[in-house]
């Protein structure tokens, strides 16, 4: 079974940064790989993915302040957080897609069906 394994939450002012981090040992080349985000009382939601051609989809509540990267080597997911607001409190999963070769919006729009979750990690952002 693969287990996606994040880290990196914490508490935040607004404004501020964070960077979540999410290691999927020997899994994760040809797939599809995203961040996901369920604040209490409310669905879990989709933040981005990043497909295995390397393009990247965002939300639009995300748009231009996260970022998703990879470390190929360190078999790694981020999610580099900037101009965190408090609507960007949740918390945090990384999924990465039982199948290969999802790019675009196929990636985007089909990894919740597909995926391998983390057990998440809480970011709070606060004023």
């Amino acid at each position: 079974q693969v287990q996606p394994v994040e880290s990196g939450g914490g508490s935040v002012q607004t404004g501020g940064s964070l960077r979540l981090s999410c290691v999927v040992s020997g899994y994760s080349s040809g797939r599809c790989m995203g961040w996901f985000r369920q604040a209490p009382g409310k669905e879990r939601e989709e933040v981005g993915t990043l497909a295995t051609d390397g393009s990247t989809i965002y939300a639009d509540s995300v748009k231009g302040r996260f970022t998703i990267s990879r470390d190929n080597a360190k078999n790694t997911l981020y999610l580099q957080m900037n101009s965190l607001k408090s609507e960007d409190t949740a918390m945090y999963y990384c999924a990465i897609d039982r199948r290969l070769g999802f790019n675009g919006f196929a990636c985007y729009n089909t990894l919740k069906d597909s995926a391998f979750w983390g057990q998440g990690t809480q970011v709070t952002v606060s004023s």
